[in-house]
């Protein structure tokens, strides 16, 4: 922890966080310990009046104050942070049956308005100033809504105070559909992975994935691949999976030949693409269930074929490169026993199986990671090197007030843009008004969304593109008759594309930083290994069979192909296909690419096409390389 953190603050912060677990437990298990049993409103508002404060703590006023104690300013923020939402959660009942929003008394105007600025500055510190700039920008447009002249961005509008008694004491703006799904979902799951981390289980997946893959050709990048695919999808952050297994992953990759930009690539497309990926995956993928009104593990079960046709794809390309270079794998001496692995890491894969038994089978979203948690921590305490001591766990209580204090901040944060857009009417015009504005063009709406969606992941995190969008582009696709899990994941997955995608490119510029390589061609390398992201939510809108969305034998023909011709285009995309070897002709590349994609569209006799073509192409590739092959043995 940062040296800000003294004993009192970290004190303070293990104190807030435990109060606001406890909180959370006794809301959600319905337990009314010492007889309370808030409202739901009144519940949200504590959570906030105890993770809140952390970041004020935690976080420092700017880069060059790390080093530096808490000030007094902080300490100030700390107390009206934890004061104001604690007052409104205490005056929860009456702000709903007497319309605060709109009438309240002078105090809790005041209050309003103070707390606005200060979960602006929150979230300034947690997700920074873009963000930050955004979130005050939308804040604020209830205030000349009804100015501007464009009719789908007219709306209701509201004077200052009541914009801000609207933000802070409505169920729409800060405490409205997101920050509720902080409250009945994702404190769990955070608190998960926090857990699951501290007691071993990263060391596990990364040794797992080394004992499967390792000795294999190219083997340290199907181990990041892998490894970060398990760390992504429990961690559910690009940058810091990025960051934490990158540091294991990306020395040696790039030992093992590949090189840097190629080895930060790999590791930055595979930490992205754990942000989608079961059974957690990130935290938009809960607020997502909560906007369309569907139990998580749909949400789960549809993005688990788009998950695997990701890493599917990237393993094609790490596999051709090493094929075409002949890069080796890791000697088997060096690598982890399976079986060892598995006895030292059983209890990780029976917390996993114990998670998916009561999300798919039970239904038990709110309640089940803190079961699994509860069993983690009992599996720990049997052997003595992952035993939790009082140091353990004074540092997992700040690991997780640390997470659940920014995810309080970014979701309380870009709830004004919720909040902005509910209050002033504009959600509901504006995706009628670009129905109208598309007609019956439904492909010019998905490019416009995902145009807007990767603009906007440049500057804000995928939960805040994915909640606005949710609120102004998801209900425009479903008016067109697109399934409302598909539109909603179309957004999401094209929120993801920025992580990647230069300029920004976050998570591929800090694995370039970690492997010492060239930035955008670290960044442009990634676009090409995680070319799927770019397709899959076209065709998940067209085929909902992609995700499951349709009777079983349209689902395994869609699958089906759509693992054909992934195959297919990684292989062109690479230069190397399996059976054929090397594609020395760049237009062969080419024709295959194109080929590859009629296969991936989700229509049959595009994808029969296709296929016949591939075959002739798959007989000239193999036919080139044994004449080749048999010109060299004349020739030595």
């Amino acid at each position: 922890m940062k040296p800000r953190i003294t004993k009192f603050w970290g004190g303070i912060v293990t104190v807030l966080t435990v109060l606001g677990i406890l909180i959370t437990v006794n809301q959600l298990f319905y337990l009314g310990i010492f007889g309370i049993k808030p409202i739901n409103s009144a519940y949200l508002y504590f959570l906030i009046a105890m993770f809140m404060p952390i970041a004020f703590i935690i976080q420092p006023f700017s880069k060059k104050m790390e080093n530096k104690s808490v000030r007094w300013y902080d300490v100030l923020l700390v107390v009206l942070s934890f004061s104001i939402p604690l007052y409104m959660g205490i005056n929860a009942q009456r702000i709903i049956s007497e319309g605060w929003e709109y009438i309240s008394p002078a105090l809790a105007t005041v209050f309003s308005v103070i707390f606005w600025v200060i979960i602006l500055e929150a979230l300034r510190r947690v997700a920074g100033l873009p963000i930050m700039i955004i979130s005050a920008a939308f804040s604020l447009y209830p205030l000349i809504s009804g100015s501007i002249p464009i009719s789908f961005l007219s709306g209701q509008s509201f004077d200052f105070l009541t914009t801000a008694r609207n933000h802070v004491m409505s169920t729409n703006s800060v405490i409205g559909i997101p920050f509720d799904t902080v409250g009945s979902l994702l404190i769990g799951f955070m608190l998960f992975g926090v857990v699951l981390t501290a007691s071993g289980g990263g060391d596990f997946f990364f040794n797992l994935a080394q004992s499967l893959f390792g000795r294999y050709r190219g083997g340290p990048a199907k181990v990041a691949v892998i490894s970060s695919a398990f760390f992504g999808m429990l961690s559910g952050s690009a940058i810091s999976n990025t960051i934490t297994t990158g540091a294991m992953t990306i020395p040696s990759m790039k030992k093992a030949g590949y090189p840097p930009h190629y080895a930060g690539a790999i590791e930055a497309t595979a930490s992205t693409g754990g942000t989608i990926t079961p059974p957690i995956m990130g935290s938009a993928a809960f607020i997502m269930a909560s906007f369309i009104g569907v139990p998580y593990v749909e949400i789960a079960m549809a993005a688990a074929i788009p998950a695997f046709l990701y890493f599917f794809a990237l393993l094609i390309q790490a596999d051709g490169y090493a094929a075409k270079n002949n890069l080796k794998g890791i000697p088997k001496a060096n690598l982890p026993a399976f079986s060892s692995v598995l006895k030292q890491g059983w209890p990780f894969l029976t917390a996993l199986v114990l998670l998916t038994y009561l999300l798919v089978v039970m239904r038990n979203e709110g309640q089940a990671p803190f079961y699994v948690c509860i069993l983690l921590f009992a599996l720990a305490m049997i052997k003595k090197e992952t035993r939790f001591n009082m140091k353990k766990l004074y540092n997992l209580a700040l690991d997780a007030g640390k997470i659940l204090s920014e995810l309080t901040c970014l979701i309380a944060g870009i709830g004004f843009i919720v909040g902005a857009l509910s209050i002033t009417g504009v959600s509901f015009s504006f995706a009628r008004e670009l129905v109208s504005v598309a007609g019956d063009n439904m492909f010019f709406i998905l490019v416009a969304g995902a145009i807007t969606s990767f603009v906007l992941g440049m500057g804000m995190t995928v939960s805040a593109v994915y909640i606005f969008l949710a609120v102004v582009m998801a209900p425009a696709l479903v008016q067109f008759g697109i399934d409302p899990i598909a539109a909603h994941l179309f957004v999401l997955y094209w929120a993801t594309v920025s992580y990647i995608t230069p300029p920004v490119a976050l998570a591929s510029f800090a694995a370039a930083g970690i492997a010492d390589a060239n930035p955008m061609k670290t960044g442009f390398t990634s676009v090409r290994l995680g070319i799927v992201t770019f397709l899959v939510p076209f065709i998940i809108v067209y085929n909902p069979a992609l995700i499951g969305r349709a009777p079983l034998p349209e689902v395994i023909m869609v699958v089906g192909t759509a693992i054909i011709g992934i195959f297919l285009l990684s292989s062109a995309l690479e230069g190397y296909v399996l059976w054929a070897g090397d594609i020395r002709s760049k237009v062969l590349r080419l024709v295959l690419g194109l080929t590859s994609l009629l296969i991936i569209a989700p229509f049959l006799l595009s994808s029969l096409i296709g296929i016949g073509i591939s075959i002739i192409l798959l007989l000239v590739i193999r036919m080139n390389n044994k004449s080749a092959l048999h010109s060299k043995e004349i020739t030595t």
